[in-house]
């Protein structure tokens, strides 16, 4: 019994501690904050059209020409397909029904120009709780001889990704 509560003990203490905030800590920053220590991996379209760098450890899925990273509460989507011509604010606009962008606009990336639109968006309910997120969410489309690339970037509103997902839309690179 004592060596029960020697242990209980012993455990209520370290969670208390935990809880103070003696500012030497970490930062941790909001929920979707992605670290300024991620370490960034390149990644390939199976076709070989791209390449592109993702955070590394983020959980990869592929269906036809979409491929999605994912990790808690940030996801990164790029989708190509045929595009007889390279894409305007306003159509990129139409390819994203519903949605009245905060910023519409031309951009040069290190592949090239691309259209940039930022709205918010509701996350997918989450598969256990049903949580809904509101999500700050960028897309960029990029465009070479027929193909159109879509680059989706989002997260939690309030999350500081600036420079994240300026190092993954900069990646971004036509290999055909």
């Amino acid at each position: 019994m004592r060596v029960h509560l020697l242990v209980a003990a012993a455990a209520l203490s370290a969670a208390l501690a935990g809880c103070g905030n003696s500012g030497s800590g970490p930062d941790t920053g909001p929920a979707g904050d992605i670290p300024d220590n991620t370490a960034f991996v390149a990644f390939t379209a199976a076709d070989g059209k791209y390449r592109i760098k993702v955070p590394e450890g983020w959980q990869r899925s592929e269906s036809g020409a979409v491929v999605t990273f994912t990790d808690k509460l940030n996801a990164i989507r790029v989708q190509t397909a045929p595009a007889a011509a390279a894409p305007t604010v306003e159509s990129a606009k139409a390819a994203v029904p519903g949605v009245s962008p905060e910023r519409a606009e031309t951009v040069r990336r290190t592949a090239g120009s691309a259209v940039l639109l930022v709205y918010r968006a509701d996350s997918a309910p989450d598969p256990v709780t049903g949580k809904v997120v509101p999500n700050e969410v960028e897309r960029y489309a990029f465009w070479k001889n027929g193909t159109e690339a879509t680059v989706t970037l989002s997260g939690p509103v309030g999350a500081d990704n600036v420079d994240p997902w300026r190092t993954v839309t900069d990646s971004f690179t036509w290999l055909s």
